[in-house]
């Protein structure tokens, strides 16, 4: 039986996310995005497509790289205004019952014992359809705006992420057993105080010591996402991600990413197919490819290459407005991301061929065309690559999850390779066709689950 693709829509909570300059086209509503109702309306209209989970990206820091100034995301909301993406949640499960909800935090500025609090706050609002976007950051301006000098370099950031992890699974899966909570009113018990525990966490970067502050939530520890491709960021996702976000260009690089991401798995001791590998990807679809084409081009005339490049700048550290227009891009191995800057050491970019390359604002593949094509390129992506399958992006918002649903679904449904219901349970049952909310017992998390204590093996001798 051929894979159902799984499908995530990928949004943020601010006007410009991937694809820039789109906010002034007169169809497009992401200006709205500071009120309830826009939230409220997507998260519905991705419940009725059948979509796997909302992923919500976040950033924490301004990209103040391109031009060394803050000018070009001003005008150009480049992920600037932005707001939490946390709140969102609550609303958004209030008014469905099966999308799950991607969030991203990143857990540098974060304390993991009150991390955790929200984390299990929001698994029970949602009943169990959270998961968490592990990031570790990568721009300078936070830091500085976080009152440090400079971000930790790349590699200890990950060793920060390893001890975070651990600090998250004492506190979520260790805590409290899972028969903790009676709620016996006759008795007047709610908790039983032998099945609380304390966590005692003393490491080279955090240390806790105290009672997780919420009962277990459906799943505990949420569903694990993760991007990385760097060889730290694989070895930290072959142990903790249990979905895996990449970014591909063409199909036998992506192939070879999704390859790694499954040896890095198989390295850490789980199976390869524990990690569900999503690739980012953009739709332009309409009845015909003739009225596909003319959409296209209607969104190129409105959308920004020069914001494209600036948000690639931040990516990269890199300030391509420092560079002419034919001038050789020089390749240089910063602290940002690995993977944005591997890009430039391939071939002799320069800022045109990446305004070319940005032209719709993005620079993530894109798929244009009528409904038979775009399932069919999708199904070829997925097979040819290996993809359990992709973050949609946001062209003009709604029309292009609109667009997507009402036309590229039915066809993906029609060849077998998406789902015509949502299946019962969890975030994770849904995705992995779990038979239990939990983390699996092959992933590292499952290790400190709440164990009792063992029972005397004899009497007490006295002297």
């Amino acid at each position: 039986m051929a894979r159902h693709i799984l499908l995530n829509a990928f949004n943020m909570n601010c006007v410009g996310h991937i694809n820039h300059g789109l906010w002034t086209h007169p169809r497009d509503t992401s200006t709205q995005y500071k009120t309830l109702e826009y939230w409220t309306d997507l998260a519905r209209l991705l419940e009725r497509g059948l979509f796997d989970g909302l992923f919500i990206a976040d950033i924490v820091g301004t990209y103040d790289v391109y031009g060394q100034s803050l000018d070009v995301p001003l005008k150009e909301s480049i992920q600037l205004p932005v707001n939490d993406p946390l709140l969102l949640v609550s609303a958004m499960a209030a008014v469905t019952r099966h999308l799950g909800f991607g969030l991203t935090a990143n857990l540098t500025y974060e304390s993991p014992y009150l991390f955790a609090r929200r984390l299990s706050t929001l698994d029970h609002l949602s009943n169990g359809r959270v998961g968490w976007n592990i990031v570790t950051g990568y721009l300078d301006s936070a830091a500085r705006a976080m009152g440090l000098s400079q971000q930790p370099e790349h590699d200890r950031r990950y060793d920060q992420a390893d001890e975070y992890l651990q600090v998250l699974y004492k506190l979520l899966e260790g805590s409290w057993a899972d028969d903790a909570v009676v709620a016996d009113r006759q008795q007047r018990v709610y908790a039983q105080p032998d099945k609380v525990r304390k966590v005692q966490h003393h490491g080279a970067f955090y240390d806790v010591d105290g009672y997780h502050l919420c009962e277990p939530s459906p799943q505990r520890t949420p569903v694990l996402f993760q991007a990385g491709s760097s060889p730290r960021g694989l070895a930290f996702a072959g142990n903790h991600a249990e979905c895996v976000f990449i970014s591909g260009q063409d199909k036998a690089a992506t192939r070879t990413q999704v390859d790694k991401v499954r040896a890095a798995a198989v390295a850490a001791g789980r199976t390869a197919n524990a990690v569900k590998v999503f690739m980012g990807i953009t739709v332009i679809v309409a009845p015909t490819e003739q009225q596909a084409q003319a959409r296209h081009a209607e969104y190129l005339r409105h959308a920004s290459a020069e914001a494209g490049v600036a948000h690639f700048a931040a990516s990269t550290g890199i300030d391509f407005a420092a560079y002419g227009l034919d001038e050789p891009i020089a390749f240089r191995q910063g602290n940002a991301i690995q993977s944005a800057t591997r890009q430039l050491q391939s071939d002799a970019w320069t800022r045109r061929r990446l305004l070319q390359q940005h032209a719709l604002g993005g620079r993530y593949v894109t798929l244009v065309g009528d409904p038979q094509q775009v399932a069919e390129q999708l199904i070829a992506w997925a097979d040819d690559t290996g993809l359990d399958g992709f973050n949609l992006t946001r062209t003009v918002t709604p029309e292009s999850f609109e667009d997507f649903i009402e036309l590229v679904v039915p066809q993906l449904q029609k060849r077998g390779r998406y789902k015509t219901a949502y299946a019962a349970g969890t975030l994770r049952e849904k995705l992995f066709d779990a038979s239990h909310p939990h983390l699996p017992a092959d992933h590292p998390g499952s290790a400190y689950r709440f164990t009792p204590y063992p029972a005397p093996t004899g009497a007490l001798h006295h002297a």
